[in-house]
Protein backbone atom coordinates (compact mmCIF):
# COMPACT_ATOMS: atom_id res chain seq x y z
CA UNK A 1 0.00 0.00 0.00
CA UNK A 2 1.81 3.14 -0.83
CA UNK A 3 0.21 6.88 0.50
CA UNK A 4 1.62 10.33 -1.34
CA UNK A 5 0.60 13.47 0.16
CA UNK A 6 1.10 17.42 -0.94
CA UNK A 7 0.18 20.19 1.08
CA UNK A 8 0.96 23.63 0.62
CA UNK A 9 1.44 25.84 3.89
CA UNK A 10 -1.89 27.49 5.06
CA UNK A 11 -3.22 25.07 2.42
CA UNK A 12 -3.01 28.28 -0.16
CA UNK A 13 -4.15 27.40 -3.85
CA UNK A 14 -3.50 31.06 -5.26
CA UNK A 15 -0.24 33.01 -5.37
CA UNK A 16 0.76 36.13 -7.17
CA UNK A 17 4.13 35.79 -8.96
CA UNK A 18 6.67 36.84 -6.39
CA UNK A 19 5.06 34.99 -3.21
CA UNK A 20 6.53 32.14 -1.47
CA UNK A 21 5.00 28.93 -1.63
CA UNK A 22 5.93 26.25 0.69
CA UNK A 23 4.68 23.19 1.93
CA UNK A 24 5.71 19.41 2.36
CA UNK A 25 5.08 16.22 0.95
CA UNK A 26 5.02 13.03 2.53
CA UNK A 27 5.07 9.43 1.51
CA UNK A 28 4.90 6.07 3.11
CA UNK A 29 5.60 2.96 0.67
CA UNK A 30 6.33 -0.99 1.13
CA UNK A 31 9.99 -0.01 0.47
CA UNK A 32 12.34 3.02 -0.27
CA UNK A 33 11.88 4.75 -3.81
CA UNK A 34 15.12 5.14 -5.43
CA UNK A 35 14.43 9.00 -6.77
CA UNK A 36 11.87 11.16 -5.11
CA UNK A 37 11.86 14.85 -6.13
CA UNK A 38 9.15 17.63 -5.69
CA UNK A 39 7.75 20.01 -8.72
CA UNK A 40 6.78 23.09 -9.81
CA UNK A 41 4.91 22.70 -13.33
CA UNK A 42 2.64 23.85 -15.71
CA UNK A 43 0.30 22.22 -17.89
CA UNK A 44 -2.67 23.00 -20.65
CA UNK A 45 -5.75 21.14 -20.46
CA UNK A 46 -8.41 21.25 -23.18
CA UNK A 47 -8.45 21.30 -27.15
CA UNK A 48 -5.38 19.88 -28.47
CA UNK A 49 -1.74 19.37 -27.83
CA UNK A 50 -1.07 18.98 -24.54
CA UNK A 51 2.01 21.32 -23.40
CA UNK A 52 3.81 21.36 -20.01
CA UNK A 53 6.73 22.49 -17.97
CA UNK A 54 8.70 21.89 -15.08
CA UNK A 55 9.74 25.40 -13.98
CA UNK A 56 11.35 24.12 -10.30
CA UNK A 57 12.48 20.64 -9.41
CA UNK A 58 13.67 19.92 -5.83
CA UNK A 59 15.47 16.01 -5.50
CA UNK A 60 15.20 14.68 -2.41
CA UNK A 61 18.90 12.60 -1.30
CA UNK A 62 18.56 9.36 0.41
CA UNK A 63 14.57 8.74 0.67
CA UNK A 64 13.21 7.07 3.24
CA UNK A 65 9.75 4.25 2.74
CA UNK A 66 7.92 6.62 5.03
CA UNK A 67 9.35 10.22 4.65
CA UNK A 68 8.32 13.73 4.89
CA UNK A 69 10.28 16.66 3.03
CA UNK A 70 10.11 20.38 2.95
CA UNK A 71 9.69 22.42 -0.12
CA UNK A 72 9.86 26.03 -0.30
CA UNK A 73 10.05 28.08 -4.15
CA UNK A 74 9.34 32.02 -4.98
CA UNK A 75 5.87 31.73 -7.84
CA UNK A 76 7.30 32.56 -10.79
CA UNK A 77 6.25 35.59 -13.14
CA UNK A 78 4.74 33.80 -15.72
CA UNK A 79 2.72 32.05 -17.63
CA UNK A 80 -0.47 33.12 -15.28
CA UNK A 81 -2.93 30.20 -14.69
CA UNK A 82 -5.92 31.26 -16.88
CA UNK A 83 -8.75 29.56 -17.85
CA UNK A 84 -10.83 29.78 -21.13
CA UNK A 85 -13.39 27.89 -23.63
CA UNK A 86 -11.00 25.86 -24.94
CA UNK A 87 -8.03 25.61 -22.86
CA UNK A 88 -6.62 25.89 -19.81
CA UNK A 89 -3.17 26.87 -18.09
CA UNK A 90 -2.79 24.92 -14.93
CA UNK A 91 -0.24 25.45 -12.13
CA UNK A 92 0.84 22.15 -9.97
CA UNK A 93 3.21 21.07 -7.06
CA UNK A 94 4.37 17.59 -8.07
CA UNK A 95 5.46 14.71 -6.11
CA UNK A 96 7.63 12.28 -8.21
CA UNK A 97 8.97 9.00 -6.93
CA UNK A 98 10.37 6.06 -8.98
CA UNK A 99 11.01 8.20 -12.04
CA UNK A 100 7.08 9.11 -12.59
CA UNK A 101 5.45 5.51 -11.74
CA UNK A 102 4.35 7.03 -8.36
CA UNK A 103 3.35 10.75 -8.27
CA UNK A 104 0.70 13.07 -6.76
CA UNK A 105 -0.15 16.65 -7.97
CA UNK A 106 -2.01 19.44 -6.38
CA UNK A 107 -3.05 22.16 -8.47
CA UNK A 108 -2.77 25.78 -7.85
CA UNK A 109 -2.94 29.29 -9.39
CA UNK A 110 -0.31 31.81 -10.00
CA UNK A 111 -1.45 34.67 -11.42
CA UNK A 112 -1.58 38.79 -10.83
CA UNK A 113 -3.36 39.20 -6.97
CA UNK A 114 -3.73 36.01 -6.92
CA UNK A 115 -6.97 35.32 -9.25
CA UNK A 116 -7.28 32.74 -12.37
CA UNK A 117 -7.86 34.91 -15.71
CA UNK A 118 -10.42 34.31 -16.92
CA UNK A 119 -10.84 34.39 -21.04
CA UNK A 120 -14.18 35.76 -22.64
CA UNK A 121 -15.05 35.22 -25.89
CA UNK A 122 -13.22 36.47 -28.53
CA UNK A 123 -14.58 39.71 -30.53
CA UNK A 124 -16.13 38.83 -34.15
CA UNK A 125 -14.66 40.88 -36.66
CA UNK A 126 -17.08 43.66 -37.83
CA UNK A 127 -18.27 43.30 -41.49
CA UNK A 128 -17.43 45.96 -43.82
Amino acid sequence: MSKLLVGIHENRSAFSPGDTIRGAVLWQLDRAPRHAEVNLLWFTRGKGTVDSAIVLSLPFDQPEASDTRTFEWIAPGEPYSFSGKLIALIWAVELVLNGGKLRKRTEIIIAPRGQEILLGDVAKPLKV
